[in-house]
């Protein structure tokens, strides 16, 4: 049989058979009909002007935004020479990137991802880049299950949402019980988790949590390892060089979506994540790892070492079907890393932080909002407002500006990175000043 060969009818039936659907159309019924087949009144064929012309029409339909959310998602500065090296030809390819027949470049940049993601959360060992944050941490789920037998896995209340129900949905059909972890002041309860970790392969912690608040999990490792369990540590990487890394807080694993170190936000993607673990766990990684070694000549080269739990081997004997990042937006992570180094990076959380910090202060100063949290953040905070949170942020949209995001009726996420002026902060605490609900 062919890898490459579409699904026949046959093939098709009996996938619809086996998650219990009638046709393909039941199968996608959650899709809004105006997003199916739409008709794009490309009725002939267009010139180059034409259609250079038809595409910036449609562009200038967009309207950019001043950004103060974040939420997962940073609008953090981008140096413009990363997509000029991303888009040279030894780089830019439809093939998958990394076979060995590949240029040996290909396999270098991701040796040097592995490297710079390894140095920045203390681990021992990266994979070759997973899809985003979100399926990395479903992953570094199964590394726990599989490693300590145990099919429950315990989670921080103070974990994004969107993570929150992807690893629920990967857990659904693996039978592994997901149980949460709650929260105090907007960080874990460790007083909940001391009485949970008995019998379960491990926990989820985030930092920067969802409040935007960092937390040290050193006393949660100590509590989950007291009962054998896997610590697990979902991390923003940008603020990894300016807080106590994973490794350092008693990780088994890191993961987390690397969107933050200068990848465009495009609008919801396409995204990157990062997991990284200790040689003990080695084995139990999905995805690919790049290593260095010599030929006989004695001439540096890089190949692939692991591929553990990749689809090369019998579908099914995988414990992931999980395949590495496009491997584009790795590059695109390396070179971002490469040109910012590591004083660079600490850089853009001062600014984070003093721009953050002025925001709130700020806001404050309206008398419209007040803090709900008194914990250490760099450059995400909620606070508690009287205002009506969505028409706020129906007037700030018309007035070009993102305002930050709805938590519950009256608290709100505001975000704000480097790339946001005085100027800008200034002018949007005018605007929400003058607003009338």
């Amino acid at each position: 049989m062919f890898k490459y060969f579409p699904h026949t009818d046959k093939d098709i039936q009996e996938m619809l058979d086996k998650i219990g659907v009638n046709t393909l159309d039941d199968l996608f019924l959650d899709i809004p009909k105006q997003l199916k087949r739409p008709d794009y009144k490309l009725d002939r064929g267009l010139s180059e002007i034409e259609l250079r012309n038809h595409f910036s029409g449609l562009a200038k339909k967009n309207k950019e935004l001043v950004i103060f959310r974040g939420a997962g998602a940073y609008d953090h500065y981008i140096p413009s020479i990363i997509p000029h090296i991303v888009r040279r030809e030894e780089f830019l390819t439809a093939y998958t990137p990394y076979q060995p027949e590949i240029a040996q470049g290909t396999l270098q940049y991701i040796f040097e991802f592995q490297s710079m993601i390894t140095d920045l959360t203390g681990m021992d060992v990266t994979n070759a880049s997973m899809y985003d944050g979100s399926t990395a941490a479903a992953e570094a789920m199964f590394m726990a299950t599989s490693q300590t037998k145990k099919p429950r896995i315990l989670i921080s209340n103070t974990v994004f949402p969107h993570v929150i129900e992807v690893i629920k949905t990967y857990a659904l059909y693996r039978n592994i019980e997901v149980v949460m972890v709650s929260e105090k002041d907007g960080l874990t309860d460790l007083m909940d988790l001391s009485t949970k970790t008995l019998d379960f392969a491990g926990f989820i912690g985030q930092t920067p949590n969802k409040y935007g608040l960092v937390e040290d999990f050193t006393e949660a490792s100590e509590l989950v390892k007291k009962d054998n369990g896997i610590m697990i540590v979902y991390a923003d990487p940008q603020v990894l060089r300016v807080i106590k890394s994973p490794r350092e807080m008693g990780a088994d694993i890191a993961c987390g979506d690397a969107q933050s170190l200068g990848v465009p936000l495009s609008f919801g993607g396409a995204y990157l994540g990062y997991l990284a673990t200790t040689d003990k766990l080695l084995r139990k990684m999905p995805g690919r790892i790049c290593g260095i070694t010599k030929d006989v000549d004695g001439k540096r080269g890089f190949v692939l070492t692991l591929q553990a739990r990749e689809q090369h081997i019998r579908r099914e004997k995988a414990n992931s079907n999980i395949c590495s990042n496009q491997s584009l937006m790795a590059l695109w992570v390396t070179v971002y890393l490469s040109i910012m180094g590591k004083q660079g990076l600490k850089e853009v959380n001062d600014h984070c932080f003093a721009n953050s910090h002025y925001l709130e202060s700020e806001l404050i100063k309206t008398g419209l909002f007040s803090k709900v949290h008194e914990g250490f953040y760099i450059k995400e905070f909620v606070l508690k407002t009287s205002l009506d949170i969505d028409k706020l942020e129906s007037y700030l949209l018309k007035k070009g500006y993102l305002s930050g995001l709805k938590m519950d009726e009256d608290k709100i996420a505001f975000s704000v990175t480097e790339k946001r002026t005085k100027e800008e902060i200034d002018t949007f605490v005018s605007l929400i000043r003058g607003f009338k609900a």
